[in-house]
């Protein structure tokens, strides 16, 4: 099969480095943390959702599970079961809750909603009579809102109660895991971690009162992981509902660490922790033609790059509509041949012009790095968000549909 030549390369060798290095990494946190008893090993969760980053679900989800994940993490029902059919054995949660019509499908694929409306509750019981499935055969993991005001239960109020109420012995339903997300564990000197792990602490008091026993508490990111400072307080509350502690990393299973800000941030330290991972996605494509044009002369929509010399262009067949943002035009770069080459003129939709002139042997037919390294160079996800003014979570998930994965090493 005869394809253009655009393509992302993922290696799951450095994949499930990653993996295993953040496993250490959580490992020796706790272990040189305060504490009596020793506590549990954490889990990892490997989030998987929003295609893996964008680095391909199909792709991804295997290598974490066989690397050791016990869970992977995905936005729906619709990708937990693209999940269930490349990892048969997996635990698989879903992260978003569940939506009329979707009950179905959670309880044929053995997936694990999160869930924090009446409304999932009632549609996941629904189901269960419909089957006839018996007491406690339909894990769910309730979210506790602790702070962020985007999804989960308020631990304040009448509607925890009456949510706790239908975990009972005769219920279908059993609460398998609770949870809740951190909204600035990257932001060291903020006091919002702390106040949310309070909230957290206090609710799972509150669960335990009620008599109900989770295996699992789950309440960090990658930053939470890294930085490590929370991982023991965590751990000992899951110890106290007799749970283990799961983390669910995302951006640094794919070889990128978050920035760290505030008074506690240490740069040489933060280059450390990322250093022992890697990145896990490389974007390449080809030059498809050449050209060189006068001084003077304009490139692309709007004329915005306007040669200052005699200048030659290596056309390359990818643009915005493959996820190579707009905001790049004039600003970003692509390897050739070891070198940095700039991007002139705008991006279109399906195509970006390289200024080349310093590459002369650049032909047609040279393989263009748009994210990766080549040589002794390399542009990071980190760099096209700086230039962008966004975040590598974006430039990572933007890559589109179109442009095919393919597994190396």
């Amino acid at each position: 099969m005869h394809t253009r030549p655009v393509w992302v390369e993922i290696s799951r060798g450095n994949l499930t480095a990653n993996y295993r290095a953040l496993r250490a990494l959580a490992r020796e946190h706790l272990s040189s943390a305060p504490q009596a008893p020793p506590l549990a090993d954490p889990a990892l969760l490997g989030v998987v959702k929003a295609n893996a980053y964008g680095h391909g679900l199909a792709e991804c989800a295997p290598a974490l599970a066989q690397a050791g994940a016990e869970w992977l993490g995905v936005t729906s029902v619709e990708e937990g079961i693209q999940a269930r059919s490349v990892c048969p054995t997996a635990r698989i949660l879903v992260l978003s809750g569940v939506w009329d019509g979707e009950a179905g499908g959670v309880v044929e694929h053995r997936l694990t909603p999160v869930v924090w409306e009446a409304f999932h509750l009632d549609l996941l019981e629904a189901e269960a009579r419909r089957q006839g499935l018996p007491p406690q055969s339909v894990p769910v993991h309730l979210e506790l809102d602790s702070g962020m005001s985007r999804q989960g239960i308020s631990p304040r109020g009448p509607a925890i109660e009456e949510i706790l109420m239908r975990f009972h012995s005769v219920s279908a339903l059993r609460l398998d895991g609770v949870a809740t997300h951190f909204s600035a564990p990257e932001d060291l000197a903020s006091d919002e971690t702390e106040r949310q792990r309070s909230r957290f602490e206090a609710a799972l008091a509150k669960i335990a009162a009620h008599g109900l026993r989770p295996r699992w508490i789950h309440a960090g990111n990658s930053a939470t992981l890294l930085h490590g400072a929370h991982l023991a307080p965590l751990a000992r509350a899951a110890a106290g509902l007799g749970a283990r502690l799961m983390l669910r990393p995302g951006l640094s299973l794919y070889g990128y660490a978050p920035r760290f800000a505030g008074a506690g941030a240490d740069a040489a330290r933060e280059a450390g922790l990322a250093a022992r991972l890697a990145p896990v996605l490389a974007w390449k494509t080809r030059v498809v033609s050449l050209r060189e044009i006068e001084a003077g002369e304009a490139v692309g929509y709007n004329a915005i790059f306007r040669a200052a010399r005699r200048t030659r262009l290596a056309l390359l067949p990818v643009g915005y509509a493959d996820g190579l943002g707009r905001l790049l035009s004039n600003r970003g770069h692509a390897l050739v041949r070891g070198r940095r080459a700039p991007i002139a003129g705008r991006i279109s939709m399906d195509q970006t012009v390289l200024d080349v002139t310093d590459i002369p042997e650049t032909e047609i037919g040279d393989e263009a790095v748009l994210l990766g390294g080549q040589g002794n160079e390399s542009i990071t996800a980190w760099e096209l968000a700086d230039l962008a003014g966004t975040i590598p979570y974006e430039v990572l998930c933007a890559i589109s549909a179109r442009v095919p994965r393919v597994t190396v090493d």
